[in-house]
């Protein structure tokens, strides 16, 4: 029988969910992200209430450029669809799989990330800094608050990925990947909402 052979047999088809302790990881992360809709709600609720106040600064129309946001989004949605391979690379057991689909998403994560810190630089010389009014702080705090989320993100998936390369997948390891996938899919999630609310609907006035 093979190494290989043998790990298959080891681990069940979702070993993310064979211990107590993995199932109560992935039931603890969903209650997680319920706080984190209801942060996230919170912040989309203030930058709706004070878009419109933008005093002396430029107006979403005269900031956006709707090209460079699309890239970041499209980036941004093939980072969830490289983490679904990885979830599915999971489920087969095939780590070297798991592996290289989580490193090509945090890849593309770094891609997002690198176009927002341009676009926020980019801004800052348009005269859009963080106080220059309610509408900037509000759409720098949101925004920002995501961007964060996405480098922390990219961290925690590459300290998972170290983890795999150490350890194989095991009924330790499995859960932090799965939920590390959750997590990666909610902040895309939310980044369709920002794409909608913040630059579409800003462009559109």
């Amino acid at each position: 029988m093979s190494a290989h052979t043998h790990v298959e047999g080891a681990l069940p088809h979702e070993p993310e969910k064979a211990t107590l302790e993995g199932r109560n990881k992935v039931l603890g992360f969903w209650l997680f992200l319920g706080g984190e809709t209801v942060l996230f709600g919170t912040l989309f609720a203030a930058f709706l209430a004070l878009r419109h106040q933008v005093l002396d600064g430029p107006s979403p129309q005269q900031l956006f450029d709707l090209g460079l946001v699309a890239l970041a989004t499209g980036i941004l949605l093939t980072s969830s669809l490289t983490s679904v391979f990885a979830t599915q690379a999971l489920h087969q057991h095939n780590v070297k799989g798991l592996i290289n689909w989580l490193i090509v998403t945090v890849i593309l994560g770094l891609g997002f990330l690198g176009l927002e810190i341009y676009e926020f630089w980019h801004y800052m010389h348009l005269g859009h800094g963080f106080t220059t009014s309610a509408f900037s702080s509000s759409f720098y705090t949101l925004v920002g608050f995501h961007g964060a989320h996405v480098l922390f993100g990219i961290c925690w998936i590459t300290l998972i990925i170290i983890q795999l390369k150490k350890q194989g997948l095991t009924v330790v390891t499995a859960p932090k990947a799965y939920v590390a996938g959750l997590y990666w899919h909610f902040i895309d999630v939310v980044w369709v909402f920002i794409f909608t609310v913040v630059y579409l609907m800003g462009k559109v006035g």
